[in-house]
């Protein structure tokens, strides 16, 4: 291809604007399933133990609603500043699949719970709403299990303990415009279903799943070219290079004047890229009709205003109470809030007993600090979340160790190597501190004789630094730390050594 050609593919993919939509499901936390009294904790379960006539779909039986996923509905449809029905029913999704035992889903169609809500996301310093279409209610599926025989003949096993689960979908308006405002709206609906304490939205678990509509339209056209389904998206990394490629895709598509046809298709995470699955020129027919087993409900004003009265405090409204109350940074407050157990992790520390050691105009931003850095480091390393990081080091731990930093007790790089060890070992800061000979050396007359031992035997640096050469100090700070195993005071190693050179 010439170097005009890939020009002009650019060139014209510019003037196509992506439009991205996404539908959600997220697995509620009941202690059982959404018609049936059998268990929802069904992870580390035995295959096909958490079963019952009802979750197998057997002829006769009668399903119930499960009040407490009704309640966890609304109020995540009213965080997300829905209208709330009046009325709402129970309609049969008619489809045959192997995961479906009844040969039909309970799911809702054209009276969800909850309906014409936004929520704000933040990209690039610019604030954008976010349509949410609608919040309904439905069951979750068994779960096909694929194995392959030695001689290549595949088959696969169903697992019906997840078949039942309450799952709640929130189907969001396309009014995404690029990868990365998707990944932020993920981001953002996920923290609030955990700040709501309905969900553990976890993606890799499956609990939190999502699948993503996305086509391309030319600017200032108001028809978008052929819409294409993305599935099998199981991390929010996975997400934004899935809808990544296929926009990518389909505007080189398009630019080479191939026609673009509406579809599923799923994403190989291994090879960064989407494959198609199946056609969807013509809608499928679900015959969607209602519930004949459940009654409607008729939701009464008092009990959904009961509920918004009891909604927790949100990311955002904390975000602006830590900007407030501890003077964070926006950013700082932003990044602590979007998960709800870091956040937790933060406002347990600056409430410990230890907290009132460190400067009270710059304790709440050290904290921060540390957790935003090699807290969160930490975690990445060893592929954890805050709560695995807590089962390690509590709050009142960690602010001890920056403590002993804020302090001079010991310096920040010893601090870091502590953190590492406490991680490891599960003992305390001054354990090992102690056990380690760490302390920080802050006796100047100590220091003193490490600075003159450092003039004597490096006459080329003293010589450099008192011919202009500043940067030679840098040298000889590093030949007293390297003595004194790190522990020297930085600032009192710099004064003396400036003190003695000057003094010539």
């Amino acid at each position: 291809m010439s170097v005009i050609t890939i020009i002009a593919i650019l060139k014209c993919a510019m003037d196509y604007e992506t439009i991205i939509g996404l539908e959600v499901h997220a697995q509620l936390l009941t202690k059982s399933k959404m018609f049936c009294r059998c268990s929802a904790d069904y992870a580390s379960a035995p295959p096909n133990t958490h079963v019952c006539p009802v979750c197998l779909g057997m002829p006769g039986v009668l399903p119930t609603i499960n009040q407490q996923a009704v309640e966890y509905t609304v109020m995540t449809a009213l965080a997300l500043n829905c209208t709330i029905s009046d009325y709402t029913k129970f309609d049969r999704k008619n489809y045959p699949y192997p995961d479906l035992m009844k040969g039909y889903q309970i799911s809702q169609y054209d009276a969800p719970f909850g309906h014409h809500g936004w929520l704000t996301i933040e990209v690039d310093g610019e604030k954008r709403r976010v349509g949410i279409t609608r919040v309904h209610l439905e069951e979750d599926v068994a779960k096909l299990i694929h194995r392959t025989f030695p001689g290549g003949e595949s088959y696969s096993l169903v697992d019906v303990n997840r078949a039942g689960v309450p799952l709640m979908e929130i189907v969001g308006e396309p009014d995404l415009r690029s990868p990365e405002e998707a990944r932020q709206y993920l981001i953002k609906l996920r923290s609030i279903l955990q700040y709501l304490v309905v969900s553990t939205g976890n993606m890799e678990e499956g609990s939190f799943r999502c699948d993503a509509n996305i086509s391309i339209r030319p600017e200032n056209s108001p028809d978008s070219l052929a819409k294409v389904e993305v599935k099998n998206m199981n991390s929010f990394k996975a997400v934004y290079r899935a809808l990544e490629y296929e926009a990518e895709r389909q505007r080189k598509t398009a630019v080479e004047g191939k026609k673009l046809f509406q579809e599923t298709r799923g994403w190989v995470e291994e090879r960064g890229i989407t494959v198609a699955q199946r056609s969807k020129e013509y809608a499928h027919d679900y015959r969607y009709f209602p519930e004949p087993d459940l009654a409607p409900l008729v939701l009464n004003r008092e009990w959904v205003e009961e509920i918004r009265s009891k909604l927790p405090e949100l990311p955002e409204a904390r975000r602006n109470r830590f900007v407030a109350e501890y003077n964070l940074p926006f950013y700082d407050a932003n990044l602590l809030v979007s998960s709800k157990a870091m956040a937790d992790y933060f406002e347990d520390c600056v409430k410990t007993e230890e907290y009132r050691k460190l400067p009270q105009d710059r304790g709440a931003k050290e904290v921060s600090n540390w957790l935003l850095g090699e807290v969160s480091r930490i975690m990445n390393a060893n592929n954890i979340e805050i709560d695995g990081f807590r089962a390690r080091i509590s709050p009142e731990w960690l602010v001890e160790l920056l403590v002993l930093d804020s302090q001079g007790d010991v310096s920040t790089a010893t601090a870091k190597s502590a953190l590492e060890e406490m991680f490891a070992t599960g003992k305390q800061a001054a354990d090992i501190i102690a056990q380690r000979g760490l302390s920080q050396i802050s006796d100047t007359e100590v220091i003193e004789r490490e600075v003159m031992a450092a003039i004597r035997n490096n006459a080329q640096a003293v010589a450099d630094y008192r011919a202009g050469k500043k940067q030679s100090l840098k040298f000889l700070v590093g030949q007293v730390m390297r003595a004194t195993r790190g522990r020297a005071n930085p600032r009192l190693v710099n004064e003396l050594l400036e003190k003695k050179l000057e003094e010539g």
